[in-house]
């Protein structure tokens, strides 16, 4: 019989492999990792932030409706700028820090309180100009932002450090900026929302102008590329709701239903559109990122704007307003060609090859812009048109790459 002290020594049990710690080092993650795909919290977050796009989007058709529409576009432009920039910070920071651990959690989900609370004040700065509760709610997004720039600014060393610094003084001195919305005069506002756009898009530039952040190129592409379709699907739901309640009141069904089909139809054509070409490839630099990730701002914003446009139109067909059908077709028919040429620029034109693959796109906006003037048939016409504009860009593609694989196999013969 052995002693006590004569026997191994007993080990402590280890935790298993997949089980990490609840708090880890907020540092930068690497810019080609293999399968880097989005997470669960970043959905969610998608998601809450389109609670925010759907206020706006009923927003806007209020106004529109009762004649205010130069009011209602400017309040829309505002808000939706707001909603998407606190999106858009958060999505590049998460694609290069993103550690997941309990801490960077709790953050993200004050960060999703705050569009919440925004998203409560849209109404009032619509019919009230109180941007109070909008600004309120920035300001919980974004010191929650502030937060996770100065964590990363703990770990780092050397030029990230600035740069992290440097990302957190710019978020705080706009979000002080900011506060002319509520503090200043109702003719003063438009000025300081130029201003501050200004001064907002300039921060990433200051920041990262001696260190870019490790963004992932794949990552990213997804994100803009989830938001795009929750903000379509949204369009799809607003223009759902409003062909039921005008059907549920009136018997319409004849004017009902071409606005239906031809909204059905400009959806699917912006989903096929903008996902038909793997745009991760383009983003190599920030040079092109930046340009990129900016430009979404329209497109976002003219997604969403064709589901009010849709719901404009529902209202004229059954005569619960008194616009024009001119004026409910240009409802639906800018945003659209606004959308097609945004994804043109972004994305499509880095990808076409010839004068006729180019120039599909940029035609097919100004055939929808011409298709305002058909009256009531007006978003159907533009729902045909766009979605012939992409049977001729598959048909187009695949003449392109038949001939292609006719002149390799020549090749290969001789």
């Amino acid at each position: 019989m052995t002693s006590s002290s004569d026997s191994a020594p007993e080990t402590a049990p280890t935790a298993p492999s997949h089980v990490r710690r609840p708090l880890r080092p907020l540092t930068a993650r690497g810019r080609h990792e293999a399968h880097r795909v989005s997470t669960s919290l970043e959905l969610l977050f998608d998601l809450c932030f389109v609670v925010a796009v759907a206020q706006a989007g009923v927003q806007l058709v209020h106004a529109v409706v009762e004649g205010r529409a130069g009011h209602g576009i400017l309040n829309y432009a505002m808000v939706f700028f707001a909603i998407w920039w606190a999106w858009m910070n958060f999505s590049w920071f998460a694609s290069a820090y993103d550690n997941d651990d309990v801490l960077y959690r709790l953050v993200t989900l004050v960060q999703i309180a705050g569009v919440l609370v925004l998203a409560a004040g849209i109404s009032r700065a619509f019919t009230q100009h109180d941007f109070l509760l909008v600004w309120l709610g920035y300001v919980i997004m974004r010191l929650a932002m502030v937060s996770q720039w100065l964590r990363a600014a703990r770990w780092a060393q050397g030029a990230e450090k600035r740069m992290a610094r440097r990302y957190a003084a710019g978020v705080l001195l706009c979000q002080v900026g900011w506060l002319g919305l509520v503090l200043l005069p109702e003719p003063a506002r438009p000025w300081v929302f130029l201003v501050m756009v200004i001064a907002e898009l300039s921060v990433p530039l200051i920041a990262e102008r001696a260190y870019a952040t490790s963004w992932h190129p794949h990552h990213i592409a997804e994100r803009y590329g989830l938001f795009t379709i929750i903000v379509l699907g949204e369009t799809i739901a607003a223009a759902t709701v409003a062909v039921k309640s005008a059907a549920d009141e009136h018997t319409a069904l004849g004017e009902l239903l071409p606005i239906a089909a031809g909204g059905l139809l400009i959806v699917f054509s912006a989903w096929w559109i903008y996902f038909v070409v793997p745009i991760h490839g383009h983003l190599r630099s920030n040079r092109e990122s930046f340009l990129w990730g900016y430009g979404h701002y329209v497109i976002l914003a003219s997604a969403a704007a064709i589901g009010a446009g849709l719901e404009v139109a529902v209202e004229q067909a059954v005569g619960k307003t008194h616009l024009s059908s001119l004026a409910a077709s240009a409802a639906v028919t800018l945003p659209t060609a606004l959308y097609l040429l945004t994804v043109w620029a972004l994305h499509s034109r880095y990808f076409k090859v010839g004068i006729a693959q180019q120039t599909v796109l940029p035609a097919t906006a100004l055939l929808v812009i011409c298709c305002t003037f058909l009256g009531d048939w007006a978003v159907l016409a533009a729902g045909v048109v766009s979605a012939l504009s992409v049977a001729t860009s598959v048909a187009l593609t695949g003449r392109k790459t038949a001939g292609r694989g006719a002149g390799r196999s020549a090749q290969q013969a001789a």
